[in-house]
């Protein structure tokens, strides 16, 4: 057991009572009694939803590195995506007890399967346009143009999926937004943009940049790849 403290930087409480520890350490050790037996797989089923943020954040790395060392495979439980997408190599979003799509992160905020997972894995907002050109869509923002060439039929009627990060708030473009909403994140702020013929963007900004709520400012899309979901009849 020493050697397992020792693993998850406990060396030296074995001899502590559990009200001795921390909620950190509880869980170092939760995770050291587990692993002691060397089992072949680990199941943590949300195993961190008691913590404070930036305790649950440190500890579930600390965690992956620790599996890492000892080289045993887990299925780790969670709702938080950010903590699933510290943990996992490999995540799975399910839907009603079926597993729509199990893929990388990256993949999977970047090539969502279907909408729902569009919609589900990080923050956007969908626009709706058609197909002009296998990688090119017409949208009431103007056209947006991709990577990806998509084989539905010119004029098929689509949903654009527009991250944050694809929307850069600037001064004088064609297209004026008007903020309604703001989050400050810190090093970050979040902005809601409302359209002038409805609907809403979403942009991500450096925090240096400070737009007010009610605010009009012009915007310009920056999509490096095009995620498009067909509409209607498919």
């Amino acid at each position: 057991m020493e050697q397992m403290l020792e693993l998850v930087g406990l060396e030296g409480y074995g001899q502590r009572f559990s009200h001795e520890l921390s909620g950190g350490q509880q869980q170092r050790v939760a995770v050291a009694r587990a692993m002691a037996p060397e089992p072949p797989l680990l199941l943590l089923d949300e195993p961190f939803s008691n913590l404070d943020v930036e305790l649950r954040e440190r500890l579930a790395a600390d965690v992956r590195d620790i599996l890492k060392a000892r080289g045993t495979a887990a299925i780790f439980v969670t709702h938080d995506q950010h903590e699933a997408f510290v943990m996992g190599e490999q995540v799975g979003v399910m839907q009603a007890g079926k597993i729509l799509q199990w893929d990388s992160p990256f993949n999977l905020y970047h090539e969502p399967a279907d909408r729902f997972v569009a919609d589900f894995i990080g923050e956007g907002r969908f626009l709706k346009g058609r197909l002009s050109a296998p990688d090119r869509v017409e949208t009431p923002l103007g056209e947006i143009q991709g990577n990806r060439a998509y084989g539905w039929p010119r004029g098929a009627a689509v949903e654009v999926l527009l991250r944050p990060d694809d929307i850069t708030l600037a001064p004088g473009a064609g297209l004026e937004c008007r903020i309604i909403e703001r989050a400050f994140r810190g090093a970050q702020t979040l902005y809601t943009l409302a359209l002038p013929e409805g609907g809403e963007l979403l942009s991500l900004l450096p925090s240096h940049n400070d737009y007010r709520v009610g605010e009009r400012t012009g915007v310009k899309i920056q999509v490096e790849h095009l995620i498009l979901f067909r509409q209607g009849p498919q």
